[in-house]
């Protein structure tokens, strides 16, 4: 099976998104291939990502975009759709407001809401500090659990053919993130809910508040709360390592999703 991710635009589950199927370069019943817009993500960008997809023929391609209803990635799954391609569009909270077009038009859907927008202003934002960020948001998203119900929803997929229909908000993470120890998941939880919550400030940052003496503090406090979302999240999986009962989920050479949760145990 070949499988393609397609990224316009960054969001903090895309970086990493084509690994979380494959993460020890062994499996031998699909093939990957990846194609990015970069930074940008508008309908001449779409087009040429859908056309490049095309020419290796997917049998299912991953969408991935923040805002999933903005006129690039639009263009683009509308473009893979009428040729038939089986589209999961891999996207943030802004996506929600589409589930019911998404289910309509027959694609799939997983919705990170804790993969928040980033503080996108000119005087805070640099090169460091933007891979500060998704550093911490994808922190968030692993030690938590969510980036596993990502993988998990897409080894769904390829294995039975069935789009997944899924939006991953602070229950469903800590759900997937497997977690024993309740303080371990109380800390788990609060971590994306504080995470799920950047997004309001740096949303109101960048598009609304126009004085800099405010959006600037906004957008700095808004990756301050991202940073603390990071910590509690290392501490919850810290708990679970000092009870050495860390949940792992390994994929075997056939896909299948393995289990263990001892270190020492040999996952099954």
């Amino acid at each position: 099976m070949l499988v393609c991710f397609v990224k316009l635009g960054a969001i903090g589950s895309a970086i990493i998104s084509e690994y979380l199927i494959d993460e020890r370069a062994d499996r031998n019943d699909l093939e990957v291939r990846v194609f990015t817009s970069g930074a940008k993500m508008g309908e001449k960008e779409g087009e040429e990502l859908a056309k490049n997809a095309l020419k290796v023929n997917p049998d299912l391609v991953i969408v991935a975009s923040p805002n999933a209803s903005l006129p690039g990635p639009k263009k683009l799954r509308e473009i893979l759709k009428n040729e038939g391609k089986k589209v999961i569009v891999l996207s943030d909270a802004p996506a929600k407001k589409i589930v019911d077009e998404l289910e309509k038009d027959g694609f799939g859907y997983i919705i990170v809401t804790a993969d928040s927008m980033i503080g996108a202003r000119r005087e805070f934002l640099d090169p460091t500090e933007m891979a500060l960020y998704n550093s911490d948001v994808i922190k968030v998203l692993s030690a938590t659990g969510a980036l596993r119900a990502v993988h998990t929803a897409i080894d769904e997929c390829i294995k039975t053919g069935n789009l997944p229909k899924t939006i991953i908000d602070a229950w469903t993470a800590v759900k997937s993130g497997g977690f024993k120890n309740p303080y371990a998941l109380a800390k788990a939880f609060a971590s994306y809910t504080i995470a799920e919550k950047v997004s309001a400030i740096t949303t109101k940052a960048c598009f609304v508040e126009k004085d800099a003496e405010k959006y600037i503090p906004m957008v700095a406090a808004a990756h301050e709360m991202m940073r603390y979302a990071a910590k509690l999240a290392d501490e919850a999986r810290e708990i679970e390592k000092s009870n050495d009962v860390v949940l792992r989920t390994p994929h075997a050479k056939d896909g299948r999703i393995l289990k263990k949760d001892s270190l020492l145990q040999k996952p099954s």
